[in-house]
């Protein structure tokens, strides 16, 4: 029974740090021997760099880490092109995409909070293949408007009635392609209450916009805490993010709250 003792205590002392460790497991295409960086997204500091992972020759990699609290986790190939993963002590996250394209190609497995994530960035990938359309069709209405010879050696000018009409169309379908984003950045934070996956959300932008304005969705910031302090009252990202609001409130003025319930039925 002696000998077995130390056998029980090593033993247990691995299945906790097994339980608050977890691991990113991934194989990236056109990524051999290519290296990933990892960042902790702090919520006082922005990125902290934690390592940096060597892919192997089939572009596999696997990385540990124990995490003081739960938190994000940016996973990048360049400052552009990065994915956030959400993961929890004890799960195995599965990474796969294109090394090349990581953002708009990523999928994940083995994490609930990280495919949540994944969900969100995917339609938001959606999003701004939208939004290059609409670019598309816009510089070809403006091409359309545009006389092709002009007198004098002037510059091709621009038949500004026509473009106007056709502009009118275009902005349209930018004003939808908005609050479609819009809508699903609300049901999202509606749905998934009380997750950190809500904070991404809430920041999510088209176009360099804003989907969640301060100003004019104020209900939204104070439903995400109080959200998360519920479910998360002593991590550092409720309590930035708590402080975060309470400075807001003194510069929005106070609005009616919105239907949440509505929102949540109409998915």
């Amino acid at each position: 029974m002696r000998r077995l003792f130390p056998i029980i205590i090593a033993t247990l002392l691995l299945s906790a740090c097994h339980k608050n460790t977890f691991v990113i497991e991934g194989t990236l295409d056109n990524g051999a021997n290519k290296t990933i960086y990892i960042a902790e997204i702090t919520p006082n500091e922005g990125p902290l760099f934690i390592d940096s992972v060597k892919l192997d020759g089939k572009g596999h990699f696997t990385f540990r880490y124990k995490p003081p609290y739960e938190s994000f986790y940016n996973i990048h190939v360049t400052n552009e092109d990065y994915v956030v993963l959400l993961p929890k002590g004890g799960e195995k996250v599965k990474l796969t995409g294109d090394y090349t394209m990581l953002e708009s190609t990523y999928q994940v497995e083995g994490s609930p909070e990280s495919t949540l994530l994944w969900q969100l960035q995917d339609y938001s990938n959606m999003g701004v293949e939208r939004l290059k359309e609409i670019v598309a069709i816009d510089r070809q209405n403006r091409e359309r408007c545009t006389a092709s010879k002009s007198k004098n050696g002037a510059s091709p000018k621009l038949d500004t009635v026509a473009y106007k009409k056709l502009k009118e169309v275009t902005d349209s379908m930018f004003r939808d392609a908005f609050l479609e984003q819009q809508s699903y950045v609300t049901e999202f934070i509606t749905r998934n209450r009380g997750s950190l996956s809500t904070l991404i959300a809430l920041y999510k932008p088209f176009n360099n916009h804003p989907l969640i304005n301060s100003e004019d969705n104020f209900d939204y910031y104070e439903y995400v805490a109080d959200g998360l302090e519920e479910m998360l009252p002593e991590n550092p990202h409720t309590v930035h993010f708590r402080n975060t609001v309470e400075y807001l409130r003194h510069r929005v003025p106070k609005k009616e709250a919105a239907d949440f319930d509505i929102n949540i039925a109409a998915k």
